[in-house]
């Protein structure tokens, strides 16, 4: 019995019966897509689908708001929830 070989060209893909795609590696790395990242599809016309990785806003904006408190002042803050 000879197993069955697919051929197939880098950087394609296809749909599944479950409507699913694997993305090619070459091609995450290159946009800087990773494991866990949200991503959202746009279609853009007939047969094209541009996926955009959805940002988390906590993520975005974390640490831009430095300088606000004093040094020790968010501890203070935090102490009076007790």
């Amino acid at each position: 019995m000879t197993a069955r070989v697919k051929h197939r060209r880098r950087g394609y893909t296809r749909v599944s019966a479950k409507h699913q795609v694997t993305l090619p590696v070459e091609a995450l790395q290159r946009a800087g897509i990773r494991t866990g990242d949200t991503l959202r599809a746009e279609v853009c016309g007939p047969g094209e689908v541009l996926l955009v990785r959805d940002l988390d806003p906590v993520t975005q904006f974390a640490g831009v708001l430095t300088g606000v408190y004093t040094h020790g002042e968010l501890d203070n803050l935090r102490d009076e929830w007790d």
